[in-house]
């Protein structure tokens, strides 16, 4: 799936300028209609290290009503976590309904990442596929809209960017040695992806995977999958989608 991804897409700045003020726009009036109707959203980020999640979410809540959406960084699970069904705490971040849980990192990372690291053992991650799934079928049951966003990257770039992040001191703390580890192994993460993306994309939560090798190209990708994430969630409620965002799609 990940070989889907285009690196040459490119975008110049004047168009992103232009691009991105109408995208913001026709987003804040689509997140506005799930407020007023009671339309919950739940929008996942995943990718490598340096691929720009933090970026990508930054420009997205920009132009959010700051009282209808929560992001969520999410990190390894606190001791009482621990004590708790592992999906416990993410049941407890979920949304109101009319508002939006952002998720920068997710439940994936128990296929993902911990999985390559051996956090957790065969049987568990094999488990928590089923375990997503039914999870994801749950909360789209209950009426929540559900999107989820791959930012993808070579490893080529990924070591480009971690080696100029490096080069600024203002930045250079966030590379920890978790981070160089992940990339010496980024086979073995291209590998667990690969199957990640496979096995739980469903009709009711499929992927959408960005290639983030322009940032610019990425951040309206992202825009449109959310707008039309939000969007198709209005309309298979019967809920009528504001003008100017259904003129814009």
């Amino acid at each position: 799936m990940l070989e889907n991804a285009d690196p040459a897409r490119k975008l110049a700045k004047h168009e992103y300028s232009d691009i991105a003020g109408r995208l913001r726009e026709r987003l804040y009036e689509v997140q506005k209609a799930c407020w007023e109707s009671g339309v919950g959203s739940v929008v996942v980020f995943e990718g490598w290290d340096a691929a720009g999640k933090g970026t990508a979410i930054s420009a997205l809540t920009r132009r959010l009503e700051p009282r209808g959406f929560r992001l969520h960084p999410i990190q390894a699970p606190r001791t009482h976590e621990q004590e708790m069904p592992w999906l416990w705490r993410f049941w407890n971040r979920l949304p109101n309904y009319g508002e939006m849980a952002i998720f920068d990192q997710s439940w994936y990372g128990r296929v993902f990442e911990d999985r390559v690291a051996g956090l957790n053992s065969e049987r568990e991650w094999q488990q928590a596929f089923s375990d997503i799934t039914e999870f994801e079928r749950a909360i789209t049951d209950d009426g929540y809209v559900l999107i989820k966003v791959f930012l993808h990257i070579s490893r080529k770039e990924q070591a480009r960017r971690l080696k100029r992040l490096a080069r600024d001191p203002l930045c250079a703390w966030q590379l920890t040695t978790d981070v160089w580890r992940r990339h010496r192994v980024y086979a073995a993460h291209e590998a667990a992806a690969e199957e990640m993306l496979e096995r739980t994309g469903t009709e009711w939560g499929p992927w959408t995977i960005v290639d983030a090798t322009n940032r610019r190209w990425a951040t309206v990708r992202v825009f449109e999958t959310i707008i039309r994430g939000l969007e198709a969630g209005l309309q298979g409620r019967g809920i009528t989608v504001p003008e100017h965002a259904a003129r814009a799609a």
